[in-house]
């Protein structure tokens, strides 16, 4: 592209596509006669429409001419919310010239269009369009095929689709991205397609970013460090099922042995936790010794698992730990770890509540 052709769009804020349509850009053409269906608006408006369509008529090849005429053209009908209109037009000069190199720019315009018209599924497939089929644009320093990304990864729900939209943001626009969000982001799309193996490694790649706000993801820290933890972890803790869990807990406990307790714990990700406190105030159970809350008391249980518990999750009341806070609530769980299915729907002892429940 020659070095005295300029690109002024206006890329600011919310108004980021509307601003491709408001300023510069160059190429294109088209034919003969005006169309009286182009025609609309005020006396005025009419007068410039046909104004604008007898230049372009003049301008046989595509280049920064036509653009600038295509993009006056659009402004006239964006101004008077004549989006059939503008979709029509363009729609026509795409398939008409379809080697005009900045057909990425008009689909962007009808993709906009749409978006004015609530059509969003219509919107998404443009967006869509453009970042795999066309060449990307740079205009003003920012990327045509950037700013459809960041639209599709709000706009498509469809998790696979989501994962090449991420992929995409991430190894092409690294500079323009936030990678925290975005690996976290692309770790969830692949787990809901059953991708553990990609989860895995994009929450790894995430962790180095923590602190990094995932709209939607207060607790995204938590997550992914447990997730990833648990991964790299031997698993040996865990039990077949909660029955076996629960009556291994009740030997030790009935034995009085701390240590024999303690081995049966999970190893990652392990809390101990008041009621109150929420999952990122652990105070972890390794910062004390469990057998100075045992020594010289004999802990109690309750005969059946408390009224909360549920297929995933259950608790078991005990008591006698010590003069300050007598009660606690071993919480037991159901692993969900789809990666390794020998380990997927087993059993853990995961932490311990302090207190009875409100």
């Amino acid at each position: 592209m020659g070095k005295g052709k300029k690109y002024l769009f206006c890329l600011i804020g919310p108004l980021f596509f509307a601003g491709f349509f408001l300023l510069g850009c160059e190429k294109t053409g088209e034919p003969g006669e005006i169309d009286r269906y182009y025609m609309t608006g005020s006396p005025q408006d009419r007068e410039t429409l046909g104004d604008l369509f007898t230049l372009l008529a003049d301008t046989s090849t595509p280049g920064e001419d036509q653009c600038a005429l295509i993009r006056e053209i659009a402004n006239v009908y964006m101004r008077l919310k004549e989006y059939g209109k503008l979709i029509y037009f363009l729609s026509s000069r795409t398939n008409m010239f379809p080697g005009d190199p900045y057909n990425s720019y008009y689909l962007l315009m009808i993709a906009y269009a749409y978006m004015q018209q609530d059509a969003r599924p219509v919107a998404a497939r443009y967006f869509d369009l453009i970042v795999k089929n066309y060449p990307d644009l740079t205009l003003m320093g920012e990327s045509i095929h950037l700013a459809c990304l960041n639209q599709l990864i709000n706009l498509v729900d469809n998790p696979e689709q989501r994962v090449w939209y991420y992929q995409e943001l991430i190894s092409r626009f690294p500079e323009k991205t936030n990678p925290g969000a975005a690996y976290f982001m692309l770790a969830q799309a692949y787990e809901q397609i059953g991708e553990w193996n990609g989860a895995i490694q994009a929450y790894t790649q995430y962790l180095p970013h923590v602190g990094t706000v995932v709209p939607g993801f207060p607790n995204a820290d938590t997550y992914a460090k447990q997730l990833v933890d648990f991964n790299n972890s031997p698993k040996d803790w865990t039990f077949e099922n909660l029955n076996v869990l629960v009556n291994t807990i009740k030997t030790a406990l009935d034995g009085g042995s701390s240590a024999r307790l303690w081995q049966y714990r999970a190893k990652v990700n392990f809390f101990a936790r008041s009621w109150e406190q929420g999952e990122t105030d652990d105070s972890g159970m390794a910062e004390f010794n469990l057998s100075d809350f045992m020594r010289g008391n004999r802990i109690r249980y309750a005969g059946n698992l408390d009224a909360g518990s549920n297929a995933n999750e259950a608790y078991l009341r005990t008591w006698g730990w010590s003069q300050y806070i007598s009660t606690w609530y071993l919480y037991l769980r159901k692993i969900y770890f789809p990666s390794d299915p020998e380990i997927h729907g087993r059993w853990e002892w995961a932490g311990v509540y302090y207190g009875e429940k409100f």
